[in-house]
């Protein structure tokens, strides 16, 4: 009778240790989809940052066409053919930069992005190149409300105003490779742009150092 007792216990025993360690998969692999979740959101964030810019760096490149005339008279688009532009305006005798860097799209951590284009080449947006449904669908900035019916990342157009008012646009995906000595996503103090609601603490951007101020 004490053998088949002590039999009894030994089977409770490991019983319970198997729902322990199923349990505990349970709770690992239910925390484990929550920080996917938050790392996505992060990246939703860093998205719309680094698409602002570029939007801000294009609208900057057009007004200065508006104001200097220098696109009209050399028959030249009034947007960029290229981003790099953005960084060295030489359109005028005072280089201007209109963009700190290219920026990496943290969707598909590499420098290669979707270009919305006039039909002079001339560059009026970019997109992620990320075929991810996103997680946010709500709480956009109102330049990008848009954003809430887009089927994935690629529907965030991060396009200047004025170049859907005419012309046809195509798009293209552009490729840059590694660019060594960039650092991912820096927050740009003064910019005027929040991609968060109001009260939600700002995402842990690194400021720029070095030779990223203007």
């Amino acid at each position: 009778m004490v053998t088949m007792s002590c039999r009894q216990e030994r089977g409770y025993i490991y019983i319970w240790m198997l729902f322990a360690v199923m349990l505990a998969g349970v709770m690992l692999a239910a925390a484990g989809l929550i920080w996917q979740t938050e790392v996505k959101r992060e990246k939703e964030l860093e998205l719309l940052f680094a698409g602002d810019q570029f939007r801000r760096a294009i609208e900057s490149y057009y007004n200065d066409s508006q104001v200097s005339g220098r696109a009209e008279e050399a028959g030249a688009s009034r947007y960029p053919a290229s981003l790099e532009q953005l960084l060295k305006d030489e359109r005028s005798l005072v280089v201007k930069r209109h963009l700190r860097r290219i920026y990496p799209d943290p969707m598909t951590n590499s420098y290669n992005w979707g270009l919305v284009r006039q039909q002079d080449g001339g560059i009026t947006g970019v997109y992620s190149l990320s075929t991810g449904v996103p997680i946010k669908r709500a709480n956009f900035p109102a330049d990008y409300i848009a954003f809430e019916k887009a089927g994935n990342y690629q529907g965030w157009k991060f396009v200047h105003a004025a170049s859907t008012a005419g012309g046809q646009e195509k798009q293209q995906a552009e490729g840059r490779g590694n660019i060594q000595g960039d650092t991912p996503m820096p927050g740009l103090p003064g910019t005027g742009f929040n991609p968060l609601p109001q009260n939600q603490p700002a995402p842990n951007l690194s400021p720029p150092t070095g030779n990223d101020a203007f």
